[in-house]
């Protein structure tokens, strides 16, 4: 006989998880009783807000599945930002709730919410467990959706008298589920239809996004493009799908893409899209988007794929495996010249790169993008870099380069400020060896900045690098732009001092004002052993360029 928390801590176990992130309480006093018995470590974060952004960010930096465990009532609704985060970016992580006995449900208990019901549009799947015969089977499933098909966070709501209540063991077996049942290799007439629109194709890109780093189909993508000689653009999700330093490489497209690559999307005569959904963000107006175009659309969620845009081919399967499948039927040598229009195509994309680079001019303040291109620099840039939301998270995705992926963190779809430094910590716990930076603004940080205490704690080196403009930056840009520069309610008008407070906090605390001070600051901050804030004072007003203004088409940028 085992009681519900032994079984949970069983099917953990073998699910190989290794960390937790939680917050206890009394709906889970049982769980964390067992879990204390246990060799999985747990890390006690200080919001539960903090533990679902703690996950994920361990989920992308390891590829396995997070995992949270926290209360119920408000230990569970303070999950739901995160949750949403991690949905909206297909992020795999199981979210442990606890809940009031099965017999006080409905009944206005003490810390009871009904979090299947408030967290059904924001997870993949969503369960409460209403008998211990069924715990095992649940949880085992949760892994199961959480990291199959599209991945996605999955919720097991698990009310305490079933964490206390004993039944017998038996280990479930595979999990078969028959309404769900996900496409991993694509249809072969399709796939002969894109391997033609490919050897057809005079101005060829490839527009890569977060899926592919989620199916570990980076190598794939890389293959493809450098032996066929195709040019490379990702979405922010997709950065480091394909080497940053690469020639082919345009950058990100996009709202705040480059030139090159929104010029490129809008003058290519085939686009082979993969694992990517085509956001707002990335299309401007979308019946002005690559219209010149065959779009081919590889996605293994079917909903996906013309959902926003139509595509001329749509194949539903893995990314990896789709590229790997493309690879082998074009069978491109490497070392084949390239033919006369792709030599002139890629001439032109050159031209766009060398005319219109990403830039800022340097002043006698500090300039955000050239505090992200030190770092870069430092780093080697090898370094895991976790952001929070607005201009930090734009020019950490324009001016770091990433050859590699799972080493750019951020909340894409959602936007989560506050979203950083808990993944930050993910990040650090899943590559212990790995240096990570939090590129943070002055605002986002002081939304989760209590997890400070959660970094010191258990001795993470993280280092956050705090581009400190005194706004909220990206409305205040918007509202220069168009608004007449009314800046209403973005001056961040008090702020603490970021210094004491991380030496309140435990943490190593450094300030540059002064150009000549940013690079020492960076030096000696990177090459501390613990948690440090680095709080870099920059120049108030600067701006996030190139900009595409909402509903235009993504050919019309603001270009300073």
């Amino acid at each position: 006989m085992m009681t519900g928390a032994q079984i949970l801590m069983n099917i953990l176990k073998d699910e190989n998880v290794d960390t937790i992130f939680g917050f206890p309480g009394g709906a889970v006093i049982d769980i964390y009783d067992e879990l204390a018995r246990t060799g999985i470590r747990h890390i006690l974060v200080r919001h539960e807000q903090g533990a679902v952004h703690a996950a994920d960010g361990y989920a992308r930096a390891s590829g396995k599945v997070g995992v949270c465990l926290v209360t119920s009532g408000p230990g569970a609704t303070n999950t739901v930002t995160g949750i949403a985060s991690a949905f909206a970016d297909s992020i795999p992580i199981v979210v442990l709730t606890g809940q009031v006995p099965t017999h006080l449900i409905g009944n206005d208990a003490f810390q009871e919410v009904d979090i299947v019901g408030i967290t059904r549009s924001c997870t993949k799947h969503n369960y409460l467990v209403e008998s211990i015969t069924d715990l095992a089977r649940i949880l085992k499933e949760a892994f199961y959706l959480a990291r199959s098909g599209r991945p996605g966070p999955v919720l097991v709501d698990i009310p305490k008298n079933i964490a206390s209540a004993k039944t017998d063991f038996t280990p479930p077996g595979d999990v078969r589920l028959r309404s769900y049942n996900p496409t991993y290799r694509p249809n072969q007439k399709q796939m002969r239809e894109v391997v033609r629109l490919l050897q057809a194709a005079e101005r060829p890109l490839i527009f890569a996004g977060g899926g592919v780093i989620l199916s570990k189909g980076a190598a794939e993508l890389t293959h493809l493009a450098q032996t066929a000689r195709i040019p490379v653009t990702t979405s922010l999700m997709g950065l480091g799908a394909f080497p940053g330093s690469d020639p082919l490489f345009l950058g990100m497209i996009g709202m705040h893409g480059t030139y090159a690559a929104n010029m490129s999307a809008s003058t290519c005569d085939l686009m082979l899209a993969v694992g990517v959904r085509f956001d707002d963000r990335v299309t401007g107006k979308t019946d002005a988007f690559a219209r010149q175009a065959a779009i081919v659309h590889i996605d293994i969620d079917p909903t996906s794929i013309r959902k926003n845009i139509p595509v001329s081919v749509p194949l539903v399967g893995d990314c990896r495996i789709s590229l790997q499948m493309l690879n082998e039927m074009t069978g491109t040598a490497a070392g084949d010249a390239p033919s006369p229009a792709r030599v002139e195509w890629l001439g032109r994309i050159a031209e766009w790169k060398r005319t219109q680079p990403l830039s800022y001019h340097q002043g006698e303040s500090i300039k955000p993008q050239h505090v992200v291109e030190k770092v870069c620099e430092l780093t080697r840039g090898e370094a895991i870099i976790t952001t929070e939301v607005g201009q930090n998270q734009m020019w950490a995705a324009q001016f770091y380069r990433f050859d590699h992926p799972n080493r750019f963190i951020t909340s894409g779809g959602l936007g989560c400020m506050g979203f950083g430094l808990p993944a930050a910590i993910g990040a650090q716990i899943a590559c212990p060896d790995q240096v990570v930076v939090d590129i943070a603004g002055d605002g986002s940080i002081q939304m989760n900045i209590q997890e400070m205490a959660t970094a010191v704690q258990y001795n993470l080196p993280i280092k956050i690098v705090i581009l400190n403009n005194g706004y909220l930056g990206m409305v205040r840009q918007w509202q220069e732009l168009f608004y007449g520069r009314r800046y209403s309610s973005t001056r961040m008008n008090h702020a603490p001092d970021f210094v004491k407070l991380a030496e309140a906090y435990g943490a190593v605390g450094l300030r540059a004002t002064r150009p000549e001070e940013m690079e020492p600051v960076l030096k000696q901050g990177l090459a501390e052993r613990k948690p440090v804030i680095m709080d870099i004072v920059v120049e108030a007003e600067e701006g996030v360029y190139p900009m595409v203004p909402s509903g235009a088409p993504i050919t019309e940028m603001l270009l300073v």
